[in-house]
């Protein structure tokens, strides 16, 4: 066999296979497993948002664009500068974790592209800090309702970016710090400091008023108890208890010596050795 009759077809294989190569990148994708994507059909001009493509090798068409999504969580820390009730200005950090819906990527795509981060999170974000801010004073924000504050604040966001058009769902917000003019933050450190002093002093107060009350009611017991002994100690019962002492000790057969009283109701006076 003539091997010169085989070159052509070597010659169109080796081409094939350089081709099929170069446009494997364009034929060929892969989709991580912390990913998810949708195709964008070029020649349709058609975002197919509802097949969500998931994790592992696909095949595509070279003309066909593909939105790749991280739909691990992420993570965004903001510093800004708000307003209080008082329109004080106030700069507080706030952090942020959050995920992409992963069966809602295509909307995501078709609403704020891939930099939906930036276009969505971010703004949100930094508009709920502002607004629930705006309705407290930089003393409640500071001290005694940071909690509540903090918690507005997340529940405002995460109702937004979980709406039908966002498709965003918030994990977490924390607010990192919170930074006060310097006369102001000593102001309401000074005032905190005073109320705890008083909530301790008015402790001592009441704790001295409860041991003075409870004195007075043990004093009123003893009280009411001798009182009771003594009613019940008549002349008859006081004879009748010496006689039977008298009588207990003549009994003894320890030595003694017998004293005669003279008093009406004198009782006799009895001296032993023990």
């Amino acid at each position: 066999m003539d091997n010169r009759k085989l070159l052509p077809f070597v010659f169109i294989g080796a081409i094939a296979l350089i081709v099929v190569v170069s446009l494997s990148s364009s034929l060929f994708f892969k989709v991580e497993p912390a990913e998810r994507a949708v195709a964008f059909y070029t020649l349709t001009g058609k975002l197919d948002k509802d097949n969500i493509i998931r994790p592992g090798w696909h095949f595509k068409a070279p003309w066909t664009s593909i939105y790749t999504f991280d739909v691990s969580e992420s993570k965004v820390e903001e510093s800004m500068d708000v307003l209080d009730k008082n329109g004080l200005s106030i700069n507080v950090d706030v952090s942020v974790r959050f995920t992409p819906m992963k069966d809602k990527i295509g909307e995501i795509q078709e609403n704020f592209k891939s930099n939906y981060i930036n276009v969505l999170v971010i703004p949100e974000v930094r508009s709920s800090v502002r607004q629930v801010m705006g309705r407290y004073t930089a003393e409640e924000i500071y001290s005694t309702k940071r909690a509540e504050v903090e918690t507005s604040i997340k529940t405002e966001t995460e109702k937004t970016l979980a709406a039908p058009q966002n498709n965003v769902i918030m994990k977490a917000l924390l607010i990192r710090s919170i930074n006060l003019p310097a006369q102001i933050k000593q102001a309401i450190e000074n005032k905190l400091q005073q109320e705890q002093e008083a909530l301790a002093y008015q402790f001592r107060l009441d704790k001295e008023k409860s041991e003075a009350e409870r004195k007075r009611i043990a004093a009123e017991g003893e009280a009411q108890a001798n009182k009771i002994v003594n009613s019940s100690l008549t002349p008859e019962l006081l004879k009748m208890r010496g006689i039977e002492a008298t009588q207990m000790l003549a009994n003894s057969p320890n030595a003694k010596v017998v004293v005669i009283g003279n008093a009406k109701d004198g009782l006799p006076l009895i001296l032993g050795n023990n």
